[in-house]
């Protein structure tokens, strides 16, 4: 109470938290649904659980991520507009990803997260609030995730159907089923492993300058930083993620359960590979473009590409739009506080 706008920052990120476990979080289970290997409210269930774990396990064992956040923008000089820019960068994601979730388009919440902290660094600092090196770590990520995703998701798919070309359908899928159950786990590690980092590192940074410092301490979190943003991507997931897992899973395109299988075993090693390096990736552009490779093995006709269309439009968007939104608030706050 001592730091009300710490407190506000930290309401903020709790709802972008919980956005991001609305929006992003059911990408992870999308397949484990549409392949019917798992009920809805078991696979939301599963999801909330291991973001969770991943989001304090991988906080263990990597802050690759967090660093990358914390180096990307650059919130020096006056502390107290450096914590309105802050508060516009939370309301900005926050406000897109309502926008996103109300049409049903899995947006990324780790792109209008950065792209709004850097609207509100510019507003700050200029273009000196924006540190390139370490913000190309994002564009690198972006394309990563989708060319890795859609390349990897063809190639598991082809795999697959030639290691089980002579195998009995019934058995097959049996197997399918329990590898798909592991699968949505270690993705709803990963997701944890991955936003959990991104949110956690805003809040560490609101903390820091609340006591007067731009440079937060990157060495490790507070259990209950982590706690609390590990239950706000769970009760996102469990209020809000339906509407995504139809979007994703069964809209476009129609799968089958070895072609779940493909996806997710592509899903997971982008991610893996991205949170170990401290690439900021979004698990909805990993996974969808993982799902249009799968469909797209079979012939390209079997991807909607009209709901893909929106989703790659949406995600175009959000950069320019967050910043946008992040850097007029941000300017707005400083100019009338």
């Amino acid at each position: 109470m001592a730091q009300p706008i710490l407190f506000v920052i930290l309401i903020l990120v709790i709802g972008v938290t919980a956005v991001s476990g609305a929006t992003d979080a059911p990408n992870a289970i999308a397949t484990v649904v549409s392949t019917r290997c798992l009920t809805p409210n078991a696979a939301i269930a599963l999801a909330a659980v291991f973001n969770f774990v991943g989001l304090v396990g991988m906080t263990f064992i990597s802050t690759a991520v967090a660093k990358t956040m914390f180096g990307m923008v650059d919130f020096s000089g006056d502390t107290n507009a450096a914590l309105l820019a802050l508060v516009a960068a939370m309301i900005g994601a926050i406000a897109w990803g309502i926008v996103c979730w109300i049409f049903g388009i899995p947006c990324s919440k780790s792109h209008s997260l950065i792209a709004g902290i850097t609207g509100g660094a510019i507003a700050l600092n200029g273009w000196a609030g924006v540190v390139p090196v370490e913000w190309a770590k994002v564009i690198y990520g972006m394309v990563f995730s989708l060319v890795a995703g859609f390349i990897l998701g063809w190639v598991f798919t082809k795999a697959i159907e030639a290691l089980f070309r002579s195998v009995n359908r019934i058995y097959a899928n049996r197997l399918f089923i329990i590898i798909q159950d592991l699968c949505a786990i270690a993705l709803s590690f990963l997701h944890g492993a991955q936003d959990g980092q991104k949110f956690m590192s805003i809040a560490m940074l609101g903390v820091a300058l609340s006591f007067g410092s731009s440079t937060p301490d990157s060495s490790g979190f507070p259990m209950w930083i982590m706690i609390v943003c590990s239950a706000a991507i769970s009760l996102g997931t469990v209020v809000g993620g339906k509407r995504i897992i139809k979007s994703v899973g069964m809209d476009m395109v129609k799968l089958e359960k070895y072609q779940g299988v493909a996806a997710n075993f592509s899903t997971t090693f982008t991610l893996l590979f991205a949170s170990l390096t401290g690439m900021p990736v979004s698990t909805s552009h990993c996974n969808t473009s993982a799902i249009m490779g799968v469909g797209a093995s079979k012939s390209f006709k079997r991807v909607n590409w009209g709901i893909a269309k929106n989703m790659l439009l949406a995600w175009v968007i959000t950069f320019p739009a967050c910043g946008v939104i992040g850097f007029v608030l941000a300017k707005l706050f400083m100019l009338f506080a």
